[in-house]
C-alpha cells in the first residue's frame, strides 16, 4: 500500500505565495517521477510541474518563472513554491506520484487534491 497526504494551499491575494508539500508513504521500493497537476472548474486537469529522480524538472508555460518543483528522495516529499500568484492560478491542486512498490509493482497515485484560491 502507498498512500500520499498533502499539505498547504489555501487563499491568497493576486501576488502571494504558497506552498504545496505531498509525502509518499508505505511500501515503496522506487519513485521515479513527482509531480503537481491542477484543476479548475469546468477544466481539464492539467500538470503544473513535475520531477523525475534524476532532477529532471518539467513546468507548465503559464507557471515558469512563478513556480518551482523540488523533491526530497530520502523524505520522499515533492514541494511546490509558488510565488506571484495569480487569479488564473485558482485550482484543486492534486500531487501525483509514480514508482514502484516493494512488491515489484507499478503505482501512480494521487493524493486527495487541495485547494488555492487566489484573489484579485
Amino acid at each position: 500500500q502507498v498512500q500520499l497526504v498533502e499539505s498547504g494551499g489555501g487563499l491568497v491575494q493576486a501576488g502571494g505565495s504558497l506552498r504545496l508539500s505531498c509525502i509518499a508513504s508505505g511500501r515503496i521500493f522506487s519513485i521515479y517521477a513527482m509531480g503537481w497537476y491542477r484543476q479548475a472548474p469546468g477544466k481539464q486537469r492539467e500538470l503544473v510541474a513535475d520531477i523525475t529522480n534524476g532532477e529532471t524538472t518539467n513546468y507548465e508555460d503559464s507557471v515558469k518563472g512563478r513556480f518551482t518543483i523540488s523533491r526530497d528522495n530520502a523524505k520522499k516529499t515533492v514541494t511546490l513554491k509558488m510565488n506571484s500568484l495569480k487569479p488564473e492560478d485558482t485550482a484543486v491542486y492534486y500531487c501525483n506520484v509514480r514508482g514502484t512498490t516493494t512488491g515489484g509493482k507499478s503505482f501512480s497515485l494521487w493524493g486527495q487534491g487541495t485547494q488555492v484560491t487566489v484573489s484579485s
